[in-house]
């Protein structure tokens, strides 16, 4: 893997087999797990044996941490994405504000993983132009019913979701209480005559 792969050449690199995509897919959730707890530079061996399977077969699979970093975040990516299609059949605002709930949820818990990754790299630059194209579709199908702001572009609502994700929360429900009032800002406000 080179950091001028893109987010789908790393996802090609799955296996087909099923017994070796079952071993590919548990050490990605293991290590996706591990780097949220422990940061980047959790242990392989904990990562593998986590993963139900040896050393051996990690580096298998990953042959460098930055390998295994990597195909996390292109997985991660992938699943935000999916997420976006997934809502898009809801109501526009809906759709909007519920991808917008998850995708928070999902950076929450992504501060050690950001730490590792390049973000002048063409790499990252491919899943985030992956992310804002799901998040930019949902976001003009709530401007075009009139639900969301126009003036609003998808980068504003990215930079307002970073600012969220920076912070420590200091009490359970306060995240979602915080985006709440964050997206009441977001949505159009009726014309007062």
């Amino acid at each position: 893997m080179t950091s001028t792969d893109s987010i789908p050449d790393v996802l090609a690199r799955r296996p087909q087999r099923a017994d070796a995509r079952r071993n590919y897919e548990s050490l990605i959730t293991a290590a996706r797990t591990s780097f949220a707890t422990c940061g980047v530079n959790a242990s392989l061996e904990e990562i593998a044996r986590q993963a139900g399977v040896g050393i051996g077969t990690l580096y298998r699979h990953f042959p460098t941490r930055q390998d295994l970093l990597e195909s996390v975040y292109a997985d991660d990516v992938e699943m935000v994405c999916r997420s976006a299609e997934e809502v898009a059949s809801l109501p526009p605002w809906e759709a909007l504000t519920t991808w917008l709930y998850r995708f928070v949820d999902y950076l929450a818990t992504k501060r050690a993983l950001a730490e590792a990754v390049n973000f002048q790299s063409e790499f990252f630059q491919g899943g985030r132009a992956s992310v804002h194209g799901a998040g930019e579709d949902l976001l003009r199908r709530a401007q075009e019913a009139g639900m969301a702001r126009s003036e609003v572009s998808f980068d504003d609502v990215l930079r307002l979701i970073y600012g969220l994700t920076m912070v420590e929360f200091i009490e359970p429900g306060q995240r979602e209480r915080v985006l709440g009032m964050a997206l009441d800002g977001l949505r159009a406000q009726p014309v007062v005559s």
